[in-house]
């Protein structure tokens, strides 16, 4: 059978004789055997052979199934390269294209791939035990237990080979770990269960012991309503001998880019979009006619810049590369694929076109020699195509059409053109606009970046990437305990987005996926867990995307942003979300011009702070009145102010904690509590949640310090420059004890001493207030400040002004924890996706109903470039919500919100702070010659 394979390795005796030897073994153990020896004798490079035997092996899928390695082409780095494999019929037609030295990840893809063809073959026609096989293979990190026992469980009676086939593949995997179920614990609604819980699973082995432990710590019975003991015994079923095996939860073969095909503006793209990243891969055709009908179409740029995200995310910096070297030294530029690969790309790209032809997916375009006609451009042009420069803005990578045309003008092989082209033409296809914000100029890369060895003041710890491939890296910005070295980033346990995503989430995070049917509008929240994959999964309401909003008769569709005079509004699936701030307009009289204060509802400009029961104080009733709140909702004096520890509210043997937060979930329906109840004869050992008191002493928990009866003064380690007792007014109207207390709300600093004063938040209104507030110093090397609304001191920072759905975010408190969703967690879930460890993360709701995020320079004196990279970070986040990136949007509650606006703080030169003083002078002393001479007539 098939023997005529070996006639592909005549020249090689040894392969001739083991692939001989495979197809004419009668015995499976015998086989296995020799198909693990087999490369050693036959490399992969004789792509012939391989095919050839695989195709031969009993009950191999055979090619009209559609080829195994189609998955894998997205991991192509040559263009050639991706185009030959979606196009391929097999291995064979990719080697013939594609270098295996430059391709390491694109091959050992299609390798995995096609042993799980081999082995997933003997599952025959039974769909369910072929699809857990094939979820095995389609994904580059260890398969988790429950993967395993899931293909045990289905395949067992049907086919042996089968999984001795995956066994071969997967190892020895050892038993899910009870620690994988620690999630669970969280769903336990008393402090003292959710404690024992996590104990008894950190210590004890059996299922056995670990009942009987939750029994006796949380004093209830196993009841399956009680969500702690229905997460518990779920999560448990999968991996117990005896008991039923539920499948994983399907997300697709990619959850992140499936929710990129909802952007689809054709329905033919969207269709071909969800087929190739839901549950099955597609075929060759398929591939082929997103390529040729979507891939490049300038009507589907929102799919395809969504795709882009997913797959190679916009990261500030470039360095250390060796061939595409005029990109090195640009810290507080984005790209998408700054790394030795892509150099590597860029310059096996211009060998092919020396060879006088490049080759686009609908059109070839000849060329002259480019080593002769404009190299540096030609150059340019493929270091671009790989490095990917992304404005934060448009975040495409095309070159500008007016480059296009001149390279082609001048180097294009024009008596080859297709017939009808000419340079214009062809550069209409490929570049069609000439927009600096939406395509990329080649001018900036002609030349190498003209900052020189001042890069180190921004640094990028996770860009490259120095973690592994199922884990996340994430800043360090806790420093080093005790002043000893360590690591400028942490790698994070993580779980992917899919069975084939590279899209990795942070372990323990609550995360927003589509329906696995990749239905628009329809999401479901998962838990990424400790075995590494979503689970726990719940179904949302499905969402009408199609619904529009009608504003002064004019029909808005969802998802656009708009002004409504000075109000910012966007439709959401058929509901207007609006700022609500005060406008004056061409309109408005005398009188109301006269009266204007530029404060919500008009009112008046008095601080007479009171605290709503969302927990945000409000600078007067008035305005309290405005937001929504009734007379009921709020009380007199700030809420910082208030002890909500008095009278206690928590039973005899519980201690009341503190524990100041804003809602932005209904208060009515989920609460917002400002304390918490923690038992008494509590073990503090277990927490390390360092906290500081009011003496300046560290302890290592809030738990410990309330035991020796100490009071805190702020969360975090004891800070040096916070010993002093100076009050501090926060941009959220909160006086605070220290600066170090503000910070640990992640509120910064409006100006020293006790709040004062309503900010300004109107262009128009003017603020008397703030005369007598005397503001900090902002840095020598000076900047174009912003001031954020309410505030009355000019920063120096990147703002954002962030619309969000109440109505979403109270969906997600009541699908998960039922626990208020706050401003601090929206904050936290931000810093994560500020990779420059020189810039941080504060913020606060506005009196106006918006949220506002500052992402602030953390040097006291900062330099220009690490204002710039500030500024550059508050425009990359700004970008991600208004296109609804799934970058942010996966993660709950982050896709919540809706719409932002951002105001960056220029940083100026100290030469152009010179000009200005100068032209100061200038101007003064013209003024005054002026008065003279007015004074003297």
């Amino acid at each position: 059978v098939g023997m005529s394979c070996c006639y592909h390795a005549k020249d090689n005796l040894m392969c001739r004789d083991v692939c001989e030897q495979i197809l004419s073994s009668k015995s499976d153990s015998r086989l296995k055997h020799l198909l693990q020896r087999a490369p050693e004798y036959c490399p992969e490079s004789m792509g012939e052979v391989w095919s050839c035997i695989n195709s031969s092996l009993p009950g191999v899928l055979k090619k009209s199934d559609g080829w195994v390695g189609l998955g894998c082409c997205e991991l192509a780095i040559v263009v050639e390269c991706r185009q030959a494999c979606k196009q391929a019929s097999s291995k064979n037609d990719i080697l013939k294209v594609c270098r295996k030295e430059y391709e390491n990840a694109l091959f050992s893809c299609i390798n995995r791939n096609e042993m799980g063809s081999v082995c997933c073959s003997y599952a025959g026609h039974h769909t369910n035990c072929r699809e857990y096989c094939q979820a095995i293979f389609r994904t580059d990190s260890s398969p988790g237990p429950s993967q395993i026992k899931a293909v045990e469980s289905y395949c067992a009676s049907i086919s042996p080979q089968l999984i001795l086939c995956v066994n071969n593949y997967t190892q020895s995997y050892p038993m899910r770990n009870p620690t994988d179920s620690l999630y669970c614990c969280d769903r336990a609604e008393d402090y003292a269960c959710q404690t024992a819980c996590k104990r008894i699973l950190m210590s004890m082995k059996t299922e056995l012991e670990i009942v009987d432990g939750l029994i006796e710590g949380c004093k209830t019975m196993p009841l399956p309503q009680d969500p702690l003991w229905q997460c518990f015994l779920e999560s448990s079923r999968s991996v117990h001998p005896g008991v039923t095996v539920h499948p994983p939860p399907s997300t697709g073969l990619d959850g992140a880019k499936l929710h990129c095909c909802s952007k689809a503006n054709t329905s033919t793209c969207r269709e071909l979009c969800t087929k190739l990243y839901s549950s099955s891969w597609g075929n060759t055709q398929s591939w082929q006619e997103f390529d040729r009908v979507c891939e490049y179409s300038p009507v589907e740029v929102s799919m395809l810049t969504c795709l882009a995200d997913v797959r190679e995310p916009c990261q500030l910096g470039c360095r250390n590369l060796t061939y595409c070297t005029n990109f090195n030294n640009r810290p507080t530029e984005l790209f998408r694929s700054c790394s030795a690969q892509s150099d590597q790309g860029a310059m096996n790209d211009m060998k092919l076109w020396e060879k006088g032809s490049i080759k686009m997916p609908f059109i070839n375009i000849p060329v002259l020699d480019i080593k002769k006609c404009q190299p540096e451009m030609w150059k340019a042009i493929a270091c671009s195509l790989q490095i990917k420069p992304c404005h934060s803005k448009s975040r495409g990578s095309i070159i500008c059409k007016s480059d296009c045309v001149e390279i082609l003008k001048k180097c294009g092989d024009q008596n080859k053109f297709p017939e009808g082209h000419t340079a214009e033409s062809i550069c209409e296809l490929l570049s069609p606009t000439d927009d600096f914000e939406n395509c990329i100029p080649l001018d900036t890369y002609l030349r190498p970046s003209s900052l020189g060895n001042i890069v180190e003041e921004v640094t990028h710890p996770c860009n490259p990437n120095p973690c592994a491939a199922s884990q996340l890296c994430e800043v360090n910005r806790k420093g080093c305990p005790s002043g000893e070295p360590c690591l400028p980033y942490f790698c994070v346990q993580g779980c992917k987005l899919g069975e084939a995503s590279d899209f990795i989430v942070r372990q323990g995070t609550l995360i927003q996926v589509p329906s696995s049917a990749g239905d628009v509008g329809c999401f479901k929240i998962c838990t990424c867990g400790q075995s590494g994959l979503l689970e726990n999964c719940m179904e949302m309401h499905c969402v009408d995307l199609q619904k529009s909003c009608i504003v002064g008769g004019q029909r808005k569709s969802h998802g656009t942003s708009f002004n409504i005079d000075c109000n910012v509004c966007s439709c959401f699936a058929g509901n207007l979300i609006c700022s609500t701030r005060q406008c004056l307009n061409e309109h408005s009289s005398e009188d109301e011009r006269r009266m204007f204060t530029g404060l919500p509802c008009n009112c008046a400009d008095q601080f007479v702070p009171v605290c709503g029961q969302n927990g945000r104080t409000y600078p007067s009733a008035c305005i309290a009145r405005c937001v929504g709140l009734q007379d009921n909702q709020f009380e007199f004096g700030s809420c910082i102010s208030k002890d909500p520890c008095n009278p206690n509210p928590c039973t005899k043997n519980q201690r009341c904690i503190p524990k100041q937060q804003v809602c932005l979930t209904s208060f009515e329906k989920f609460g917002c509590s400002q304390h918490e109840c923690v038992p008494r004869q509590f073990n503090c050992d277990q927490l390390r949640d360092p906290v500081c008191d009011t003496d300046n002493m560290e302890y290592n928990n809030l738990c410990t310090l309330y035991q020796k009866g100490k009071n805190v003064s702020y969360k975090g380690p004891c800070q040096p420059f916070c010993k002093s007792v100076e009050p501090v007014c926060g941009h959220n109207g909160e006086t605070y004890s220290n600066v170090c207390a503000a910070y640990s709300d992640r509120v910064a600093v409006d100006y020293y001493g006790h709040c004062q004063a309503v900010g300004v938040v109107s262009d128009y209104s003017f603020q008397i207030e703030c005369i007598s507030v005397k503001c900090p110093p902002l840095p020598a090397t000076g900047c174009k400040p912003v001031v954020p609304p309410g505030a009355c001191c000019p920063l120096c920072a990147g703002m954002l002004r962030v619309l969000y759905d109440k109505d979403k975010l109270d969906t997600f408190a009541k699908v998960t924890n039922k626990k208020p969703i706050t401003v601090l967690e929206i904050l936290q879930k931000i810093r994560l996706h500020v990779s420059v460890p020189q810039c941080d993360v504060f913020g606060y709701l506005s009196i106006e109903s918006e949220i506002v995020i500052l992402i602030i320079p953390v040097d006291q004196n900062p330099k220009p470039l690490q204002i710039e990279a500030c500024n550059k970070e508050a425009e990359k986040i700004e970008s991600l919500i208004n296109s609804d990136s799934p970058t942010l949007s996966s993660h709950v509650p982050l896709s919540a919100l809706i719409t932002s606006q951002v105001q960056v703080s220029f940083s100026i030169s100290s030469s152009s702070i010179k000009a200005v003083l100068v032209l100061h002078t200038l101007l003064l002393s013209l003024i005054l010659t002026l008065l003279a001479a007015i004074c003297n007539t």
